[in-house]
Parts: structure tokens; sequence; C-alpha cells
């Protein structure tokens, strides 16, 4: 969760030139309240489907034909046909949402699950967490506001605005708060809505400004209700939809003096539950102190916890005999030897004089028993890499 940065006071600033600087007001509790996101965009998204109308195609849409397959048979698909003939149109396929002239893929229905119900507690949770993101002035400057001028975020003004109704009256008490960039680029930001929109009575489209939240109508409502992007709301019945457009917290608000000290009647505080909305308290934090190092590391947390264990034995890993060496050694000392044993290659000495004479004892009995002759003789002896005085007959 996010935690909204709170101010112990808060400013009343002049709705009026003619007026001074007020007294400071008490922060509310609801502006202490947990930042949620998710939960914002959960309620948003389910409460702005309950402003759809149900729309639907006609019934007989696509079906207005006495279409029949012409069946198997004629080498032509079994999909519906338009009868009769001297027209194009007779023998066109119909019906099909892949047919020219048909229906659509699962037609629309009027009787679809258009609304959705949100419980009371998470719309109540849902708008305590708007009312704290516009408190921030990082979320309010990071939806797009332009709060440069502005002298203080929340922005309270005296309750002569309450009184006035005109549309120019509402633009100079609007200025005279730091809100003029702000009406500016709302007024800049008119366009001609792309689509099929445009015919449907909602031809331009604009961005959202400022939010007047008052204590009592005495025409506040006629006034601002033609200044551009600006809208109104009772502090009594805040919606969400108007606290966070989109689901995108931190819209920039404009309280009336007493708009602002009846927070803490409608929405309760710390100590005390709401006036107004039946059995509600204020959401609180998970954590009031989300430095969780220096909790753990605290004096308190510290004197409790329990010394760290030693280390204790830990279960060998067991290893195949087979595969180590180690392992086989512990069970069998002599498996090293045997390895160097059975790798061992046997040393022959190849200038022996006693293999020398094995060999040429053998040569001279092969050559007695043989009585070789001739040039097959002479190639065997080459082969044999031994010298021999006979001499090959030249061929004639």
């Amino acid at each position: 969760k996010m935690v909204a940065a709170a101010r112990p006071s808060v400013t009343v600033h002049p709705a009026l030139a003619s007026e001074g600087v007020g007294a400071a007001l008490k922060l509310p509790e609801v502006f202490k309240s947990p930042v949620r996101p998710d939960l914002v965009l959960f309620v948003h998204t389910n409460m702005a489907k309950n402003a759809r109308q149900p729309y639907a195609v006609s019934l007989a849409a696509g079906h207005q034909s006495s279409a029949e397959s012409w069946g198997t048979g004629r080498a032509v698909s079994r999909i519906p046909r338009v009868p009769g003939g001297g027209t194009h149109r007779a023998g066109q396929a119909a019906f099909g949402n892949m047919c020219r002239g048909g229906r659509m893929f699962a037609p629309t229905h009027t009787w679809r699950r258009w609304h959705r119900k949100v419980n009371v507690q998470m719309k109540r949770y849902a708008v305590c967490s708007a009312l704290a993101a516009s408190a921030v002035p990082s979320l309010v400057m990071a939806r797009g506001h332009l709060i440069n001028d502005v002298p203080e975020i929340p922005l309270v003004i005296s309750d002569a605005a309450e009184s006035i109704t005109k549309a120019s009256k509402a633009l100079e008490v609007l200025k005279l708060a730091g809100a003029g960039p702000e009406l500016e680029k709302v007024a800049k930001s008119r366009n001609i809505r792309r689509g099929k929109g445009k015919m449907r009575n909602r031809r331009y489209t604009q961005r959202r400004g400022i939010l007047v939240i008052y204590g009592s109508d005495n025409g506040i409502v006629k006034a601002m209700r033609n200044v551009p992007g600006v809208d109104v709301a009772n502090v009594n019945t805040l919606n969400l939809l108007d606290l966070a457009p989109g689901a995108h917290m931190g819209r920039l608000i404009v309280w009336t003096k007493s708009a602002f000290s009846a927070l803490d009647k409608v929405y309760g505080t710390r100590d005390a539950p709401s006036e107004v909305k039946k059995g509600f308290t204020l959401p609180r934090h998970m954590m009031s102190n989300s430095d969780l190092n220096r909790i753990i590391n605290s004096d308190e947390i510290q004197s409790i916890v329990r010394a760290p264990k030693d280390g204790g034995k830990r279960a060998p890993l067991k290893k195949n005999p087979l595969k180590n060496i180690g392992a086989m050694l512990k069970l069998n000392p002599y498996a090293k030897q045997a390895r160097v044993d059975k790798n061992a290659v046997p040393k022959v000495v190849k200038d022996s004089k006693k293999f020398k004479a094995i060999g040429d004892k053998f040569y001279n009995k092969m050559m007695v028993d043989s009585e070789y002759d001739g040039e097959l003789f002479v190639k065997f002896a080459s082969w044999l890499e031994q010298k021999t005085t006979a001499e090959v007959p030249e061929e004639e």
C-alpha cells in the first residue's frame, strides 16, 4: 500500500479578492487512509458498468429470407440459398455469418448481465483512498493537473464561493485559487470525437479538470456548470467516478470550508465511526510503520527473539562408490592399486639379443623348410626387411 502524505493543518484561502487568508483547519482523518490503486480500479470498473444501456441486433436480422439448402450432389456447399430466379440474389448463400446479408456470429441480446453489484464497504474504502490520493501533490501532478500556481494541496477556499451565481464569478474564484493554467489546459483539449460517436450526441471530447466540492448549494452549482472541465459535488454524496475518473487517482479538488470541515462527520475519525454512514469506520494501514528493517532491529523485537541455533549436524550426501573413487576407497582401500594394475601395459624389450636370436633361428628354419627361391622369395625377404644375396635373373 502507498501511504498518503499527511499535513497537520490546512489554510483556508480567500474565495474573493476582498477577503483575507482565513484560519487553519485541522486535516480530516480521511486523508490519512491507505491509497489502494487496486481497489479503486476494481470498484471503478464495476461502477462504470451500471450506466450502460442494453443494445442488441434485431432478432430477425439476417434471417429475412426463405432460403433452403440445395442438399448434396450439386457440387456446391450445403449452406442455405435464396430461392427463385431471374435476379442476382437467387442462388446466393444466406443466413450464415460468412454470407453477405447474413446474421452476425453469436447475435447480441438485450438480456445480457449489464450491471454489477459492488459492496458498499468496498465503495466507501475506494472513496477514502481517492480522497487520500487527492492530498498528495505528486499523485495530483502524475494525473496531469497543473498545480504550479496552486498555493496548497489540499486546496480549501472560504464559504463565500458557495454563494456565487455567475460563471464569470466562478472563473475569478478559480483563478484566484491558482487554477488558471488548469482551466486553460482543459479548454484547449476540446476536440471532435473520432468515430460515429460524434453523430450520437457526444460530438466533443474534453479532459477532466477541477472538482469543486461544496457543503451547501447557494448558487455554486449553477455558477460552475458552464465552466469547461469543472465538476461539482456535494460532500455528503461523493462518488468515485468523480474523485478518480478513469480509475486514476489524484484529481485536483477545490474544497469549500464547510465541506472540508464536514469530512470528519461524514467519514469518521480514528476514534469514532461515521455519523452519517452506518457502521463505517475509516480503513487503517496494515502497518503503521513500513520500515521493516527498523522494526526487526529494534530493541523491543530483539529482546524477545530466540538466539540463533548452532549449525548442527547435517545428513551427509550419499555418493555412489562405482562412480566416486573417494567413496570406493573407503569401502575398498585396494581399489586404487587395482585400477593402476588394470591400466598398466607390460614393457617389451625390442632390442634384446635374446629375442633377436630367437627370431633369426626361426627365420633360418623357415628358409630351410620352405626352400623358397625366385622372384617371390626376394619380395618376401624385402617385406621382412632382411638382406639377401640372391640375384634375380634379368628377363630377356
